[in-house]
């Protein structure tokens, strides 16, 4: 069953542009863990300051797998509590949701 992990990640205003150009730069970095399906950065459109990171993953195990891998890129919380414009942490906070697939429609990839 396909299981989704949302990072919702806290930026500061000014820090957003930063997070998406270092998400454009390791692009493709998760693609061959075993069981990945897919991936978005979602910038907010209103004045929230939250992005969200959401992934796809074929069932637990494999999400799992991934976030205890030795991979530079793997799940990991974040431990930064302000921004650094230069090379330093650009969010403020994080959080991990988990969600399985309930429904959709008929063109989605559904479990």
């Amino acid at each position: 069953m396909t299981v989704i992990k949302i990072n919702a990640i806290t930026v500061p205003e000014d820090s957003g542009d930063e997070l998406a150009k270092r998400f454009a730069a390791r692009a493709g970095a998760v693609d061959g863990a075993d069981g990945f399906e897919g991936f978005e950065l979602l910038r907010p459109t209103d004045d929230r300051n939250q992005w969200l990171v959401v992934t796809r993953w074929r069932d637990e195990e494999s999400f799992q797998g991934w976030v205890s891998s030795p991979s530079p890129f793997r799940a990991r919380p974040c431990r930064c509590r302000s921004p650094a414009p230069h090379g330093g942490p650009v969010s403020v906070s994080s959080e991990l949701w988990s969600y399985d697939v309930a429904g959709g429609s008929a063109g989605a990839n559904n479990a």
